[in-house]
């Protein structure tokens, strides 16, 4: 499970440290179906395919966690923040997407696909030297994490750095770490570390600072991190966030490639949405689906965030939407 839950970002005063840091809870049942009442119309029925797309959120439901890097502040300096914003110059959504086929279908490792990225992406080219010295960068538990990772290592050692990249954990280890000096950059992602930083200084009950807008969530990510001694350099165009798919085939079918279609053509008792079980009250999963653009689907499916379920449901035509995270390897056309 990764070390991050979108479904939790901005959640007002249902957001806890620990649910920005944890998985989605135990996956449920394919067959714990609960009628929706409020569904009227036909929807569209599941239309199983092995290609999946992710809809348009064209309303801007979710909040911008757009890929940064988060440097502990003592460490920090041009030549090292300039080298890690050289990563996130090269790096987009599906450019991301590619570098998570690679580990999680490929086969590859993190390093490997990291180093084959640089190759191709010409990472090092023009990074000046720093004034050197031991740096580790810190990953997640996840293999995206542990990519970014690399790429951060590949770029640092360009720069005159002697590099190491650690496997943690999850952000409640990994933080705490990067604050105290003990690692000194980490791959993070801007929604949710802001509301991480948040809720850490201003309780859990604080209101939400993230936004859809990336320049207003940089901004109040980095007033937070002033006050935890974190500095953060510039965020790359590559999100990983909360993102509705369906199967390619059912796009073509219903004609549908963003989530206002999705709910102007496709609101009905024969619409089956499937995520992991908080999924029905989280605002990011079902409530605002339902608040944001009018959708109101038959059947819910409770199944995991992001996971094998859930993707298994959209291919074998189980569900007709299911979440899973916006730079899966899954949305590869190759």
């Amino acid at each position: 499970m990764r070390a991050r839950t979108r479904l939790a970002i901005g959640a007002v005063s249902a957001v806890a440290g620990a649910a920005l840091l944890t998985g989605c809870g135990d996956a449920g049942s394919s067959g714990t179906d609960a009628p929706q009442s409020s569904a009227s119309g036909a929807g569209c029925a599941p239309v199983a395919g092995q290609q999946l797309i992710a809809l348009q959120d064209d309303k801007k439901l979710q909040n911008s966690d757009n890929v940064i890097p988060a440097v502990n502040s003592k460490a920090a300096n041009p030549q090292l923040i300039a080298a890690l914003d050289k990563v996130s110059a090269a790096l987009d959504t599906p450019k991301l997407i590619q570098l998570n086929k690679a580990v999680n279908e490929d086969r590859k490792t993190p390093k490997v696909a990291a180093e084959e990225f640089a190759s191709a992406n010409n990472l090092t080219a023009g990074i000046a030297k720093g004034p050197g010295g031991d740096i580790t960068v810190g990953a997640g538990n996840f293999a995206e994490s542990q990519i970014l990772g690399e790429l951060y290592r590949i770029a640092l050692t360009a720069a005159g750095y002697q590099v190491k990249v650690q496997q943690i954990g999850n952000r409640e280890l990994y933080a705490p770490a990067l604050e105290k000096g003990e690692i000194q950059v980490v791959p993070e992602y801007a929604a949710t570390m802001a509301e991480f930083l948040n809720t850490k200084a201003n309780g859990q009950n604080a209101q939400p600072i993230s936004s859809p807008d990336i320049n207003t969530t940089v901004t109040a990510l980095k007033a937070e991190g002033d006050k935890a001694g974190l500095t953060f350099g510039t965020p790359a165009a590559a999100q990983d966030q909360n993102a509705f798919a369906v199967t390619q085939a059912f796009a073509d079918k219903y004609g549908v490639r963003t989530l206002s279609e999705l709910a102007a053509k496709c609101s009905g008792s024969a619409t089956v949405l499937g995520g992991p079980p908080e999924c029905e009250q989280r605002p990011f999963c079902k409530p605002g689906l339902e608040k944001t653009y009018g959708l109101s689907v038959g059947k819910f499916s409770s199944l995991d965030q992001g996971g094998p379920l859930t993707k298994s449901g959209l291919r074998d035509g189980s569900i007709s939407v299911g979440l899973i995270f916006s730079s899966d390897g899954a949305f590869a056309t190759s």
